[in-house]
């Protein structure tokens, strides 16, 4: 991100405020994951949120098929939305830094699954296979349907590729839930559930700590939003042990007179 050398206030994320991100190149991570999963006869389904991140992981995928690796592997994009913006960076090449000739290179190894009967199809089908779909956090979408298809497989995999939040189905599964309720009904979870964090779009403690320091003098406050409680109050007493700024995280509601 670009450094800001001055402001009067600050308002800061804090979703990782309290983490370190894996430094490890998210795409060889990705790679392997798909590889073993693919290699013991499973599909990879991954819940992807539809605007920005899906069109990542396909790029994401692209590179690694140009690097030599998952030649074989399907890759489908499950998501009328997800689709509906894939167009509108086609559309708008000036608006983003891939090259029209890269961008069209990666969509063209994604079949796009359009309406419902094509996603009931490509549940049934039991051909490893890479799945993305939305939502992002396992609420709702078709991704639902992936999940109740191949979530009891063994073999398979679901991978999280973004933030989790509190009280979500994602969220559930990676804290360990062997069973979760969808359509109304209780799945057992038998595939590996597993998470890339390093290609979430949030910036972690040490990273939010950076961009901090590149003002020239203090904010006259910092304030600390979008962050789980203990996420925002580690923030907070970062800033101020290691910069000497006053910080602090509004509760709902709370009103600042600047």
């Amino acid at each position: 991100p670009e450094s800001v050398p001055e402001a009067d206030y600050v308002v800061i994320e804090s979703t990782y405020g309290n983490r370190r991100h894996d430094r490890g190149d998210p795409l060889t991570a990705l790679g392997e994951v798909i590889e073993r999963t693919v290699e013991r006869g499973g599909t990879v389904v991954v819940p992807a949120f539809a605007v920005g991140r899906a069109q990542a992981l396909i790029h994401d995928l692209w590179r690694l098929r140009r690097a030599g690796r998952l030649a074989h592997v399907p890759v489908y994009l499950d998501s009328p939305m997800a689709t509906s913006a894939g167009e509108l960076m086609n559309a708008h090449a000036d608006d983003h830094r891939l090259s029209p000739r890269d961008y069209e290179a990666a969509c063209a190894g994604v079949t796009y699954v359009r309406d419902a009967e094509e996603s009931k199809a490509l549940s049934a089908n039991r051909y490893p296979k890479v799945i993305i779909s939305a939502s992002g956090m396992a609420t709702g979408g078709r991704v639902l349907h992936h999940i109740v298809a191949f979530g009891t497989d063994h073999r398979s995999t679901l991978l999280f590729s973004g933030f989790q939040a509190a009280g979500t189905r994602g969220r559930k599964l990676l804290d360990g839930a062997r069973e979760v309720r969808i359509h109304g009904r209780w799945l057992e979870v038998k595939a590996e559930v597993t998470e890339l964090p390093m290609l979430s779009a949030h910036a972690d403690g040490d990273e939010l700590m950076r961009w901090l320091s590149g003002f020239r003098n203090p904010p006259r406050r910092v304030f600390i939003v979008h962050g789980e409680p203990d996420a925002s109050e580690a923030l907070r007493e970062r800033i101020g042990r290691e910069l000497g700024w006053k910080a602090l995280a509004p509760r709902l509601g709370q009103r600042f007179l600047l």
